[in-house]
């Protein structure tokens, strides 16, 4: 038997870019708050952790592919469950259908830290996660640290400012894809392409009123980025791959 949560989003102006193509930190923020709501049904939230084990969620790798680009007005049924948890970390999947048909999934890793020291906390006997995974929905994809060019080819300086981040205080997830995106400056794509998949790590938080650095580099339709602080200490890795669009008409 599976348990899941299932939510609805209308693609609206705000979420895509001069091509019609919602961004990929929209899609990521249609999969946090279905996975912010299916905690909350859970009695996992990040308030009900916080008081009853003093601890915080924090994901560390994000992973979505697509079968062709969400358009503005589009009506997305985003479905969402974990896999149970093990040591100290947690898989929440995620499909995503468009007039009831698939069109993409996605994968994330949460870890629960400690709110003051930081410390990872041991989900293996979380109660709340016994019995509520998605039995046979599971999916069996694991997200590893991807391989990142030798060399870059430019490098581009980002302030973090208040609009960046969330309730936790840090810089909120899915603005690291914007930060990406923009120093591989999506804007220059062409209405041909559209993203197919990207991923990203996040190796440490990132706070409003500090400076990082986004190193770039595009290997045909593989793009990577890096970002670094100002000592040199690496907060993110993204990758993304491009395909063309679909034949006219199937991507509807």
């Amino acid at each position: 038997m599976s348990t899941f949560y299932e939510m609805e989003f209308r693609v609206d102006s705000r979420d895509v870019d001069l091509f019609n193509q919602c961004r990929p930190s929209a899609v990521l923020g249609y999969l946090q708050e279905a996975a912010t709501q299916a905690a909350l049904q859970l009695g996992v939230s990040g308030p009900q952790i916080l008081k009853k084990y003093n601890c915080l969620w924090m994901v560390t790798r994000n992973w979505v592919e697509l079968d062709a680009p969400l358009r503005w007005n589009d009506l997305i049924t985003v479905r969402t469950w974990h896999r149970g948890a093990s040591g100290a970390s947690s898989y929440r999947d995620f499909d995503l259908f468009r007039g009831g048909k698939p069109i993409g999934q996605g994968v994330s890793v949460w870890v629960m830290v400690d709110a003051q020291e930081r410390k990872l906390f041991r989900m293996k006997n979380l109660a709340e996660f016994q019995g509520t995974d998605g039995g046979e929905l599971c999916k069996s994809i694991k997200l590893r640290r991807p391989a990142m060019p030798e060399t870059f080819d430019s490098r581009v300086r980002r302030d973090l400012r208040y609009s960046d981040t969330d309730i936790n205080g840090h810089v909120n997830n899915i603005h690291y894809a914007d930060f990406a995106c923009d120093s591989l400056h999506l804007e220059r794509l062409g209405r041909e392409k559209f993203v197919r998949r990207f991923q990203i790590g996040y190796v440490s938080e990132c706070q409003a009123g500090e400076t990082i650095f986004v190193d770039t580099a595009a290997r045909g339709d593989e793009l990577f980025a890096r970002g670094e602080g100002e000592k040199g200490d690496e907060r993110f890795d993204f990758t993304l791959a491009l395909a063309d669009l679909p034949v006219r008409g199937q991507d509807k």
